[in-house]
């Protein structure tokens, strides 16, 4: 599904490259201890060379997410470093970086394309400051993803071929439907009591019972990661007479209590709006995580890996609710995801007719798309060359798409909600998945991170549990 958009041509001389440039050379040119090089050496280096490219009219997102990166670590060092005896130069230093850091912001969302049909972000500090943060954060991600160089490369070029070819044959790409099996209710159950901040809640594991399809590449190595073989959730209920039961699906890189609950805050769902909480914990997350991260080999451009741990993902949820449903025969369940996990609500749609609801926050729409994206260039000629491209990742990815198969519930059960400078998941996605659902988007001028601070997060929460009869 295209998403038609305009792009304003850039700057001929792109004049706010010197705000990084000055920050740097202030930097450079503080005391010759190494206690300043201590803390310069970084903020420095990026942002000579974030403000060296602008000048040289590249434009590539990692320009932008070095840039404001940059500004933030140097904003961040120069407190310490004034501490440490930087005297004036750290205070001047780190200004110019918190300058230069909401100025990549404004850079990067002057470069954005405009797509059509989205709210356009508003030229202002506060926006362009979101924006950065988004900026930094994609910095982050970029950096500790292990994407696939070498003789792995041409291993991943191989396999993707070959897990393409057997899709084809089993014509799970056509009906992917077909390519999914339902779960049933887990036994073996595990109930552990667990609090946080006065509110009792259990943590609550089974064995997964998911199997990649062994017909598929990798499905073996994939089945090995021991710890991601256990489901994992986290649930909050009242005691007494049954209440409605809201899913909360958490994002990329989080599973930590302290991230997960502050993005569902159960003193909030829980305590005062008086709902049960189920917060099931997605593949290679948290506790199921094989690598040191949590959410290492989720999404790092391997899309063998990605097919295998969305595949389970799905698994897991409609599992997490059969668990729910085999005590609670006549729950009453929502879904809340958000980022990645809005991808997940909104996947979840496709295969569970009976829900009173699913919110899709800053979602994930479309997964080729955004590995592309994010794609290094030396990787994307190598991957072309080897007949790769974003739309064979979207053909081979298919099967795990929320734009594949039409959602279930009825679209008045249906909520997208984005920002409109959003630089982790960009408006072109909810807006696919609002063409694909044929519903509205509702926008708030922030961007990824600041979803916890918009009035039209609680909004959209709002009429969603009014709209179900649940207020």
């Amino acid at each position: 599904m295209d998403i038609r958009y305009t792009q304003a041509p850039p700057r001929s001389v792109e004049t706010r490259a010197f705000i990084p440039l000055i920050a740097a050379a202030v930097w450079l040119t503080g005391p010759e201890t190494w206690r300043w090089w201590l803390f310069a050496l970084l903020p420095m280096a990026w942002l000579t060379t974030a403000g060296i490219a602008l000048l040289a009219k590249i434009h590539d997102g990692r320009v932008h997410q070095i840039h404001a990166a940059g500004g933030l670590l140097g904003f961040l060092v120069a407190v310490p470093a004034l501490l440490m005896g930087g005297g004036i130069h750290a205070l001047i230093a780190g200004t110019l970086s918190l300058w230069s850091f909401v100025v990549a912001g404004r850079i990067a969302l002057s470069y954005q394309p405009l797509y059509e049909g989205a709210e356009p972000p508003e030229v202002r500090a506060g926006v362009d400051a979101k924006a950065a943060v988004d900026e930094a954060l994609m910095a982050y991600f970029v950096a500790v993803a292990t994407i696939p160089s070498g003789a792995s490369a041409e291993a991943l070029c191989r396999d993707a071929l070959r897990l393409e070819e057997v899709l084809d044959e089993q014509g799970w790409i056509a009906n992917p439907q077909s390519f999914h099996a339902t779960p049933t209710a887990p036994e073996a159950v595990i109930s552990d009591a667990a609090r946080w901040r006065g509110l009792d809640f259990e943590r609550v594991s089974y064995p997964s019972g998911f199997i990649a399809r062994p017909e598929l590449p990798l499905a073996a190595n994939y089945g090995s990661y021991a710890g991601n073989q256990r489901a994992h959730l986290k649930v909050f209920r009242h005691a007494g007479v049954e209440r409605p039961w809201l899913m909360c699906i958490h994002g990329y890189r989080m599973g930590a209590d302290f991230m997960d609950f502050g993005l569902f805050n159960p003193l909030w769902l829980h305590k005062k709006l008086g709902y049960n909480l189920i917060l099931p914990l997605l593949p290679l997350h948290g506790p199921r995580r094989n690598g040191r991260l949590s959410g290492d080999g989720y999404f790092d451009g391997n899309v063998l890996e990605l097919l295998h741990a969305q595949t389970q993902a799905l698994w897991d949820v409609r599992r997490a609710i059969a668990w729910l449903r085999d005590r609670e025969p006549k729950a009453r369940v929502g879904v809340y995801g958000v980022s990645l996990g809005g991808f997940n609500a909104a996947l979840l749609a496709s295969y569970e007719a009976d829900l009173d609801f699913v919110i899709a926050g800053i979602p994930l729409a479309d997964a080729a798309s955004a590995l592309w994206r994010n794609m290094p260039e030396v990787h994307e000629r190598f991957y072309r060359q080897w007949g790769m491209s974003q739309a064979r990742y979207a053909r081979i990815l298919a099967p795990v798409s929320p734009l594949a198969l039409k959602p279930l519930p009825a679209p008045e059960k249906l909520h997208i909600f984005a920002g409109a400078a959003d630089r982790v998941v960009t408006p072109d996605h909810p807006l696919k998945l609002a063409a694909h659902w044929q519903v509205p988007v509702r926008w708030y001028q922030g961007s990824h991170l600041s979803i916890r601070r918009e009035r039209v997060t609680r909004e959209c929460i709002d009429k969603a549990l009014r709209d179900a009869g649940w207020k």
